[in-house]
């Protein structure tokens, strides 16, 4: 009696969550290497170990390639950011964000596709609708919860807010390219949550 093997289903059939992975590693690694001008799906391939056909059966395009995975790191959730005060939240929140902007490679290709950007309408709308949403989830997960404990009113804009809080250390960080110190991020903190409760404050009624 003989047993008869079966042969797994061939092409995109199956598209294995290793090599999806391995590929969007070897993604950001090329990418910081040689920014986006320089990059290739062969050099791509070669790093995940891979051929390129396991690349075009899930992308179309180097620029497909390079948009879905760096929307895909965007997206990520942000950690619990629930200290029990605005003070505490802002502080955990520039942490996190110090740590993501001054990771190795994402200093390297922040500013590459910043630069992209200015050439490539696809990646330049997608890095806005990617920080879009990043403003909106630190403004319900931050914002929201300073405007239920009462230390923020109601009719504080999100969005701006975020702003406040995240772009002096994006300035300094993806921009100047400076790095921080613990100090400078604790003063920070504190100017932002400042800033904050001055400029989300009611406007006083005029007097006539």
């Amino acid at each position: 009696m003989t047993t008869e093997k079966r042969r797994a289903p061939a092409g995109a059939a199956v598209l294995r969550g290793e090599i999806t992975a391995a590929i969007r590693r070897a993604l950001m690694h090329e990418l910081a290497a040689v920014g986006y001008g320089r990059l290739s799906i062969e050099a791509v391939a070669r790093r995940a170990g891979v051929s390129k056909t396991a690349i075009y059966r899930r992308w179309n395009s180097k620029l497909d390639l390079v948009l879905d995975v760096v929307s895909a790191v965007a997206s990520r959730k942000l950690p619990m950011l629930d200290t029990g005060t605005l003070d505490g939240d802002v502080r955990l929140l520039l942490l996190v964000v110090t740590g993501a902007l001054g990771h190795p490679m994402a200093t390297q290709i922040i500013p590459d596709l910043l630069a992209e950007a200015a050439r490539n309408p696809q990646i330049a709308g997608t890095l806005q609708s990617t920080l879009n949403d990043y403003q909106d989830r630190i403004g319900e997960i931050v914002i929201g919860r300073a405007i239920e404990r009462g230390e923020l009113p109601p009719g504080a804009d999100p969005r701006a807010a975020a702003d406040l809080i995240v772009g002096p250390v994006y300035w300094r960080l993806a921009i100047a390219r400076v790095p921080l110190e613990p100090s400078e991020l604790a003063r920070m903190a504190a100017a932002a949550v400042a800033a904050l409760r001055v400029v989300c404050a009611s406007p006083r009624e005029e007097v006539s």
